[in-house]
């Protein structure tokens, strides 16, 4: 048996206000195996001079697991060997007692030593609940421990009653006592199961198991369930059905009454005289139509600080990034060596770090939401919209994210408790038109259109434009999560069931501490793959070198340093050096496949130069432009270069004709409206889904999907004469 004693509870419950009070800054973070639900561990020193690891499992409403998520504390509560907890530490909010001992009942029946906490004892006091602690204790059959974690109110007494537990080394003899007909029931499951050793407690797990097979398996997500389990769930909810039995039903209706039981002896409630303060809010954050008004002020509020809040900081980061690669070639060598560190190691740092402000502020964002009660108001409100195209309610923040930038976007899906869901929402978020896809908007849009021209005489064509993308976007989500939802991830149309917590204010250190972890984890997990990433497309870009293009415009500098001075001289060498950066480019293997991709790209209107700005988009899409300038030969450019944009302009195909025109234009706006030109959301996608599965599926589709749409848009286009 190992030292291990679980923390479990019911979401917003204080469960991991009380474990941080417990473990302290000791703490550590990392993921349970096979699934990338955080895994919050502490070392603790008990009284007596026993050391246990506390281990903060996610919360959950009862140990009924319907996901994979969900089944992580099942399976570590139920344990048996080596894996097996030392004890439990149940945690019940004391102003949804009802709701609470429905899950420490579930907990107590698996027959480990535990400590019931009874946090948010202030704000039962406030209500004028009361709880005979005593009585409780005697109704449950173990210690129970009044607490107010946030003030460290009951931390001793907890930790000393834990460590008293724990030194009896068993629990109380316990007995789950059914219903006839739900006593069959689990005697059908019990014979699939593997035997129990010869004792009450490993007897009392086994049927805990089969209850839980009961309520569980059926309309699932699980895996690792045996085939003889799963068929005697099946003929047992088969045979309860044809007898006009509703099996989940009698299982919840029996535990409740249980609960019911416990309560009528330890709870005493006082008549309401006057609705609460959570009430009289409710009325105004739920309201149809006021809570859509307020969702829209909140909302903006988090898309005002992902696009400009963190415009500062992503701006210290992007300049010490220029520095650093400046002072590594001007400090170092040339040659493969500094290329290598300056643009493969340095810049893929600063691709993954670039990221940290948006994440940073989008996770201190939802940690102040979901630990105010607002993020279940606004899933609740929202979630009748979200649901009609297969979404989760609690989807509203990532798809809205999105717009920013998919990062942070998709690591926002883990407010998510489905995985089906989550995995729907990762699938859809790339898809939603991010900032970086603005400057190749903007470039486009300036090269091709007319900016004196109006729609209307009202607006811009260049703004036309622009709303015509980002509608395009929102469309494609939509519809690519209806398509899903029906296909790949089919299943019914999410449920949303969440409690409403009472509004709180969230504690600035729990925020941060949230915050924090996950920004490491991106750092650690996301930031790996991003960074090898980078190194690879740089290698793709600058080899194999050619000596021949080397000694050509080493050659052509040598004349014009002969026959030029002042200012004339300068500018040749740089155009020199910039036509040869663009030699060197077609020539590498990223240019080599750019050009072999010509054939396929024609019918897109696109030629090999725009291939080539594709792939060098890869890496980030903003990326495409400077790409483009050194294809084109115009050194370091950006979406207001007016070089890059004559360059555009001017440019012929083979056969003479335009290679940049308003129709071929607007393809290639479409084409990364729908592309997946991103590798940090691939890897990020990788991090959050723990699979190599789910990035590969959507670079697929949405690269089928871009190519189908921008090839109907282009030849459609054609057919009616557009140029």
């Amino acid at each position: 048996m190992s030292s291990t004693v679980l923390f479990a509870g019911n979401p917003n419950a204080g469960k991991t206000t009380l474990f941080n009070l417990v473990t302290g800054s000791r703490a550590k973070v990392g993921n349970y195996p096979g699934v990338t639900v955080e895994k919050r561990s502490g070392e603790v020193t008990l009284v007596g001079g026993r050391k246990i690891t506390a281990v903060d499992l996610p919360g959950t409403y009862s140990l009924t697991a319907r996901s994979a998520e969900e089944r992580i504390a099942v399976d570590a509560v139920l344990a048996d060997g080596d894996e097996a907890p030392l004890g439990l530490v149940c945690i019940a909010d004391a102003t949804t007692l009802r709701r609470g001992l429905y899950l420490v009942t579930q907990l107590l029946d698996a027959g480990r030593p535990a400590v019931v906490a009874l946090t948010m004892m202030d704000e039962a006091d406030k209500q004028g609940l009361t709880i005979d602690a005593k009585e409780l204790e005697r109704a449950i059959g173990c210690p129970v421990v009044r607490v107010v974690a946030t003030r460290g109110e009951g931390k001793a007494e907890l930790e000393a009653r834990l460590a008293a537990v724990l030194d009896e080394a068993s629990a109380p003899p316990r007995k789950i006592e059914l219903p006839s007909l739900l006593e069959a029931d689990v005697a059908a499951v019990l014979a699939t199961l593997p035997p129990a050793k010869a004792d009450d407690v490993a007897d009392l797990r086994r049927r805990a198991r089969a209850i839980w097979a009961l309520l569980s398996l059926g309309e699932d997500e699980l895996e690792g369930v045996s085939p003889s389990l799963r068929a005697a769930v099946t003929e047992r909810r088969r045979a309860a059905h044809a007898a006009g039995r509703d099996l989940d039903l009698e299982i919840v209706s029996w535990r409740y009454a249980r609960v019911d039981a416990i309560l009528d002896r330890a709870l005493r409630v006082p008549e309401r005289t006057k609705r609460s303060l959570t009430d009289r809010i409710d009325d105004k954050l739920m309201h149809p139509v006021l809570g859509l008004v307020v969702f829209a002020v909140v909302m903006a509020m988090v898309f005002q600080a992902l696009f400009s809040w963190s415009e500062p900081f992503v701006s210290v980061i992007e300049g010490g990034v220029a520095w650093a690669k400046a002072a590594t070639l001007a400090n170092l060598p040339p040659g493969a060596f500094t290329d290598l560190i300056a643009n493969g190691v340095i810049a893929g740092v600063g691709n993954v770090v670039v990221f940290v402000p948006q994440i940073a502020l989008l996770f201190i964002f939802i940690t102040v939401l979901e630990d105010s009660g607002y993020l279940a108001r606004v899933a609740f409100v929202i979630d009748r919209v979200m649901g009609g195209v297969g979404l989760h309610g609690r989807a509203f923040v990532p798809m809205l994210s999105g717009f920013a930038c998919a990062i942070p976007a998709v690591m926002a899906t883990r407010t998510i408790e489905s995985r089906r869901d989550r995995l729907l929402t990762m699938m859809v978020v790339p898809l939603t038109s991010c900032s970086a896809r603005l400057p190749v908007y903007v470039l486009i849009t300036a090269t091709v259109f007319d900016s004196s021209r109006h729609v209307f005489g009202l607006m811009s064509i260049g703004a036309v434009v622009l709303l015509a993308m980002y509608t395009l976007s929102i469309v494609a989500a939509v519809v690519a999560a209806a398509v899903l939802r029906r296909t790949v991830l089919r299943g019914p149309r999410p449920t949303l069931v969440l409690e409403l917590p009472p509004y709180r204010m969230p504690r600035v250190s729990n925020v941060l501490r949230a915050t924090g972890a996950r920004v490491r984890r991106f750092l650690t997990d996301a930031g790996t793959v991003i960074l090898a990433l980078t190194i690879v497309l740089w290698g793709l870009l600058t080899y194999p070198k050619d000596a021949s293009i080397s000694t050509h415009y080493d050659d052509l500098r040598a004349t014009a340093a002969q026959t030029l001075d002042g200012e004339a001289k300068d500018a040749q060498l740089h155009e020199l050096d910039d036509a040869q950066a663009s030699a060197e480019l077609r020539h590498s293997f990223g240019g080599r496949l750019g050009v072999a991709m010509e054939p396929a790209l024609r019918p897109l209107g696109f030629d090999w130069r725009t291939g080539i700005g594709i792939l060098g988009a890869f890496a980030a899409r903003e990326v495409f432009i400077s790409t483009l300038g050194v294809v084109y030969g115009v050194g370091e450019a950006d979406e207001s270069s007016t070089s890059l944009r004559d360059a555009l302009r001017e440019a012929k195909t083979e056969d003479g004709r335009a290679v940049m025109t308003p129709l071929s234009g607007v393809c290639l706006m479409v084409f990364f409206v729908l592309a997946c030109q991103c590798m940090s959301t691939i890897a990020v996608i990788r991090r959050e889904s723990g699979t190599w599965r789910w990035p590969a599926f959507l670079f697929a589709y949405m690269s089928v999907l871009a190519y189908g749409v921008t090839f109907a848009v282009h030849q459609i286009g054609a057919f009616m004469g557009f140029s």
